[in-house]
């Protein structure tokens, strides 16, 4: 499949990149054969091969959601630098 320089104009403007003459020749060509390479792999006969959602047969490893002992709220103030009763105090960020 070929790709004109308008194409990849367009390309190049929805993903916000710049590319000189030179570059745009250049990415044309790479465009080009990732399609035409993409052609290729739609002669393959994929009858009966199941889809896969990984490339590692490894699966993850989860351990039990088990509820365990949670940090008080005074014992959370107790190293706040500053706090102000019951809550943190922290440098004003938003004007």
């Amino acid at each position: 499949m070929k790709i004109d320089l308008n194409t990849v104009k367009k390309i190049a403007h929805l993903a916000r990149l710049e590319f000189d003459e030179e570059g745009a020749e250049k990415m044309k060509k790479d465009m080009t054969q990732i399609l035409d390479w993409e052609e290729q792999l739609n002669e393959i006969d994929t009858e009966g091969v199941e889809p896969i959602t990984t490339m590692s047969s490894e699966e993850n490893v989860l351990r039990e959601d088990v509820v365990g002992e949670h940090l008080t709220h005074e014992k959370a103030l107790l190293n706040a630098p500053q706090r102000d009763s019951d809550y943190f105090r922290v440098p004003k960020v938003l004007e």
